[in-house]
């Protein structure tokens, strides 16, 4: 595969831009593989991209029932942090972290990865000391954090009102190597890349039915047929339940409706991921002038990936008070992605009963910030048939033995 350069496009430009190749086929799966991931994602893109960087493997085929980044990889507000308190949890977002800032060299595209840097607002006292107590605990993970106080913060985002009456800004955790990347990108990197090792990325492949014989993954069935595997990576977020229902084991998740919208573009005025979690409202502003915000989950199961009204006029209603000029925009969209909740808000990523199947979910609200740690972890688990350093916290098996993994309080988000 030919790599993207400046020379290229210059090479392109000369020649009406007729040679460019397809970023990767759409071939028509093979009767086996090696390895088959379920869940043409982030996650499982990554997963593939890994398995061939790190240990070699190419004979694998990444299927997906719709098209390719078309889940929660194409519905999400695209922030990119590793700030969190226990100590397993930080070391897989720092990896993955790190991880963007070399992603678009890695994949040969621009991912357009943002090192803008992250405020989580603090805006009652209870959040003061949970913050300061994070960014203690990032000092001796290595994660490059600190609290700043509400004069830094207005230094940082001037279009910031610090004197709200109901929420007012006490100060912040400060991640200043977060950011965000382009979710798109990221998914046609890595399929891009994995395409170039001579893996099968098949679209429009839902998965039927899973076949065991003693014990051990045998094959997929599909809709585009029958397909043999060594090793099978169940990697489909909100969905992961309905497939080890069919491998003939059972989750600890639950899925809901994650909501987020834009407004239109306006002129640059905020360089800076800012997240407000008292009233649960995050925001940034996109390349195109657009501001980003992402509110709550809804109060019940479901697998929609619709917007709602009320979740609108909550989210917004209590950014105002802090972003007053937002008052003034009108929304141009709104969207909904299928989150999967564990109960510790932590994710697996796990042997399962069922020889040689692996599954990799539960990421909630985090999951685009994870993708390459998500993808290096789950990689080495596939290859290995045994987990790593920065998956051996998140086996599945951790729910049964009480070694929960706490972020639900500790990460100072609402769900």
């Amino acid at each position: 595969m030919k790599r993207y350069s400046a020379f290229a496009i210059a090479r392109e430009a000369l020649r009406y831009h007729t040679g460019w190749e397809r970023a990767w086929g759409n071939p028509e799966p093979k009767k086996r593989y090696d390895v088959v991931i379920v869940g043409a994602g982030g996650h499982g893109l990554a997963t593939a991209f890994y398995l061939g960087k790190n240990f070699g493997i190419t004979n694998v085929a990444v299927i997906e029932k719709g098209w390719l980044g078309g889940g929660n990889t194409g519905r999400n507000t695209t922030i990119i942090r590793s700030n969190y308190l226990q100590d397993p949890s930080a070391a897989i977002y720092e990896k993955s972290r790190s991880l963007y800032e070399t992603m678009s060299q890695d994949v040969n595209m621009n991912v357009m990865f943002s090192p803008r840097g992250v405020i989580m607002l603090a805006q009652t006292h209870h959040e003061v000391r949970g913050y300061e107590r994070t960014a203690h605990a990032n000092a001796l993970q290595g994660v490059d954090t600190t609290f700043i106080g509400p004069e830094k913060v207005k230094e940082l985002v001037p279009i910031i009102n610090i004197d709200g009456p109901r929420y007012p800004v006490l100060g912040g955790l400060w991640q200043p190597r977060g950011g965000t990347a382009r979710h798109d990108a990221v998914a046609w990197g890595y399929a891009r890349a994995c395409a170039g090792m001579g893996m099968d990325i098949i679209q429009n492949c839902a998965v039927q039915g899973v076949e065991t014989e003693g014990g051990q993954v045998k094959a997929v069935n599909t809709t585009k047929g029958r397909i043999e595997c060594g090793k099978l990576a169940l990697v489909v977020a909100g969905h992961s339940s309905d497939l080890a229902e069919m491998a003939g084991f059972r989750l600890p998740i639950e899925s809901v409706a994650l909501q987020a919208l834009v407004s239109e573009p306006i002129k640059p005025c905020m360089d800076v991921v800012v997240m407000a979690n008292t009233v649960h409202g995050y925001m940034s502003q996109s390349d195109k002038g657009e501001m980003v915000i992402g509110g709550g989950t809804d109060g019940f199961n479901n697998y929609t990936q619709r917007g709602s009204f009320h979740h609108i006029e909550e989210t917004v209603r209590a950014l105002v008070e802090t972003f007053p000029m937002i008052s003034r925009l009108k929304m141009l969209r709104q969207w909904g992605g299928i989150v999967d909740m564990t109960g510790d808000r932590s994710p697996i990523i796990s042997k399962t009963p069922v020889g040689n199947i692996f599954v990799n979910c539960g990421w909630g609200t985090g999951g685009f910030k994870a993708i390459p740690g998500s993808g290096w972890a789950m990689a080495e688990l596939v290859a290995k048939g045994e987990p790593g350093p920065l998956a051996a916290e998140f086996g599945v098996d951790r729910f049964r033995e009480g070694r929960f993994i706490d972020e639900s309080v500790a990460a100072g988000v609402a769900h």
